[in-house]
């Protein structure tokens, strides 16, 4: 085990050996493997956004075998996806891929300004087709905060129990924030603790933008002259917010975009110290061949090149 690995790993020490195994392996797996660099494909938007509206741009996506075999090929950390998905491409790619189980989802339908994501799978589940990990979304900002920190804490605590790595998605949203509030600085290293005062051993935020959301945060900001003009320097302080570092904290892809703005996105992510990347839309929307170039150049990225 290099240095950079057991360093990460020694942040976890609590955990029992089933789950620091499965963080390992997550963390030695694909083309970053050893670098303490993720890139992950996340393929939940069939579920969360409609199946047209994911997949239309590149029909070959309607099938969840389609990208298990894309991450394998593009020699990514990890596949995530939902639990129907997981249960028609696991029997193939368990062994060949770590895989992370999405655990609760929501979709479109529900208009309301305050969702509540519902919980679709079960760490028996993840466990039974072989997952290395098991993922969950918050709201921070939702009205509803209690009732989803009350249910992923306790599916946090039952992956714990099975040695899975728990994977936390903490998205602010809700009636609480403005649409500008969603991706604020403040608001976004506010979710980064929460999910790691949740027990998240990985946690997945939106890039922050330079807009402060609270006012009494403003103050504390201006006072002690926090630094957020750019990316970079947001991306530092959010991984900062999540224990000083030592939770990995890696960051959405988002809407589909060009290339070279996802590029440009990437290398102010690794300047700032991000821990990677969890791409969806950006990547299987594209042709197979583009999809495998542009993973290629965000890896290259993660690598240094």
């Amino acid at each position: 085990m290099n240095k950079i690995i057991s360093d990460i790993l020694s942040w976890y020490k609590s955990e029992n050996p089933g789950t620091i195994k499965n963080l390992y392996r997550m963390l030695t797996s694909g083309r970053l493997g050893g670098t303490g660099k993720m890139v992950i494909l996340p393929v939940d938007q069939g579920f969360e956004h409609g199946p047209a509206r994911s997949f239309a741009p590149n029909p070959d996506g309607y099938d969840p075998s389609y990208h298990a075999a894309l991450a394998v090929e593009a020699d990514l950390n990890a596949h995530a996806a939902p639990l129907g998905s997981m249960e028609v491409l696991a029997p193939e790619f368990a062994g060949q891929i770590p895989l992370i189980l999405k655990a609760n989802s929501h979709d479109v339908l529900d208009k309301s300004p305050d969702p509540v994501p519902a919980i679709t799978a079960s760490v028996e589940d993840a466990v039974r087709l072989g997952c290395s990990a098991i993922g969950f979304t918050i709201y921070p900002g939702s009205i509803h905060f209690k009732q989803m920190y009350e249910e992923v804490g306790e599916m946090i605590l039952e992956a714990k129990r099975e040695g899975l790595v728990a994977v936390v998605w903490s998205y602010p949203r809700g009636s609480n924030l403005s649409k500008a509030g969603e991706t604020a600085v403040d608001i976004v290293a506010y979710s980064a603790q929460i999910a790691a005062q949740l027990g998240a051993h990985i946690i997945k935020v939106k890039p922050p933008t330079e807009h402060i959301e609270l006012e009494e945060a403003k103050k504390v900001y201006d006072k002690y002259k926090i630094p957020i003009n750019t990316l970079s320097e947001r991306v530092r302080h959010i991984v900062q917010s999540a224990f000083n570092g030592k939770r990995i904290v890696i960051f959405s892809g988002g809407a589909a975009k060009g290339k070279e703005e996802v590029f440009k996105e990437i290398r102010q992510l690794k300047a700032g110290g991000a821990f990677g990347s969890i791409i969806g839309r950006n990547s299987f929307q594209r042709p197979k061949e583009e999809a495998l170039k542009f993973l290629d150049e965000i890896l290259g990225i993660y690598e240094g090149k």
